[in-house]
């Protein structure tokens, strides 16, 4: 058994033993079921932990992970999460956080073949070449990179309100805002890019679905 396995099987002894002493009810609450305001979207980052830099405890972020933090209408997987989170959970708020120093973005900003994640990280690309004018003239390749996270999360978000499972919830009159924000690892504070739906009003009308 490497040290490190063992160290991680130890790391959840004292983590069990330390939430008993705070709750000898805490796991036992758990159980009983969840009901968590928020669904995160973030990035599968190692570094971009939703619980932690929320200051959430467990039960409270329902949470899918990609590579660069992508909501894509034929991925099967977020909008299986995306339909629970919104038609069972009923959660309130929908956030698609990324991250400054997104190796999946970066990675889409250049050309060299990494394997299959080309395939996915193609769609980052149709981001560049919507907002091509303003990347361009960015001169600065760090001020270009950190602004194409942004721009990334930006489109997510819309992404998001343009899909049938969120339009058909606000449709019914549920409570549901979405949010974006980009979270700095050299800070951990996030910045909230101020891009937020309540309704699809601000979509273009061909992105308007009728029930």
């Amino acid at each position: 058994m490497s040290d490190f396995y063992k160290k991680i099987l130890d790391n959840n002894k004292e983590w069990v033993e330390s939430n008993l002493a705070k709750d000898p009810n805490y796991f036992k609450d758990l159980s009983n079921g969840q009901n968590p305001p928020l669904l995160w979207i973030g990035c599968s980052d190692s570094r971009v932990p939703a619980n932690e830099i929320t200051g959430t405890r467990a039960g409270e972020v329902f949470v899918h992970r990609n590579i660069a933090n992508l909501v894509i209408h034929t991925d099967m997987n977020m909008l299986s999460v995306l339909d629970y989170a919104v038609n069972a959970l009923k959660v309130k708020h929908v956030l698609v956080c990324g991250h400054y120093g997104c190796g999946g973005v970066k990675a889409a900003m250049g050309n060299e073949s990494i394997g299959v994640i080309d395939n996915w990280i193609r769609n980052i690309k149709d981001v560049y070449r919507v907002h091509n004018e303003e990347l361009s003239a960015i001169e600065d390749e760090d001020k270009k990179f950190n602004r194409m996270v942004e721009l990334n999360v930006i489109e997510q978000v819309y992404n998001l309100a343009k899909t049938s499972i969120v339009q058909n919830a606000w449709n019914n009159g549920q409570e549901l805002y979405l949010h974006g924000w980009v979270y700095g690892l050299n800070s951990g504070y996030v910045t909230d890019l101020n891009v937020n739906f309540s309704n699809n009003n601000e979509l273009d009308s061909m992105f308007k679905l009728n029930f």
